[in-house]
């Protein structure tokens, strides 16, 4: 019998900020082909667990390893996987199709025409002149996601993916999500829409607060 691959594995993490215990003693192990959701309260750590994952913070105890190699010790960044943390910082002034140009262009990719097939994978229109800055939040939202998949990454770590997204919004990027975990893709999403949870996720962890 095969032993399960994984391909990350958070081993009892903790994390203070000053007095405030954000991570407490967090563990779990999530393989491709799976997607895995985080619920919890604003404050109880999921963004905070996300960014420790990703190399951007460091762990106060514990370990956080991805394909093996412990992050913070045997590589500084979780550089094959596609991100959503947060509020991207995309160019106002530029279209769609120029941030993700400039930013494929800086990873020196040769092929700019394929961007246009990542944003209409999204359900944005490639073509599309409007500024970034007069975008809509769920707008903002579809490019964060054709940002995080444009170099088809392995793993997606997604902080509240449907944030802004109407109803048909929702169900559109649900349906891509599944197609991104048949692919035999690893994602790790948090949302605060329990249907999001129950739709998607093959496994779920709660997140508590622990205050100072």
């Amino acid at each position: 019998m095969n032993e399960k691959k994984y391909i990350i594995e958070v081993s009892h993490v903790n994390k203070n900020f000053k007095n405030n215990k954000v991570l407490k003693d967090v563990t779990l192990r999530c393989e491709s082909g799976r997607i895995y959701g985080l619920v919890g309260h604003n404050g109880s750590g999921k963004t905070v667990l996300f960014k420790t994952i990703c190399g951007f913070l460091s762990c106060d105890e514990g370990t956080v390893s991805v394909n093996g190699k412990v992050m913070g010790k045997d590589k500084d960044m979780l550089t094959e996987a596609g991100i959503i943390i947060e509020d991207p910082g995309f160019l106002r002034n530029w279209s769609a199709y120029h941030n993700l140009e400039f930013l494929y262009t800086i990873r020196n990719r040769p092929d700019k025409s394929y961007l246009h097939s990542v944003l209409n994978t999204v359900g944005l229109d490639s073509k599309l002149k409007r500024p970034v800055g007069k975008f809509s939040l769920g707008m903002r939202q579809r490019l964060a996601l054709a940002q995080a998949i444009m170099e088809d990454p392995p793993i997606l770590i997604l902080d509240e993916p449907m944030n802004g997204l109407d109803k048909n919004g929702v169900a559109e990027i649900r349906e891509f999500l599944l197609k991104m975990k048949n692919e035999n893709r690893l994602i790790i999403l948090a949302s605060h829409n329990r249907e999001d949870i129950e739709i998607l996720c093959d496994e779920v962890y709660e997140m508590e607060y622990f205050g100072k």
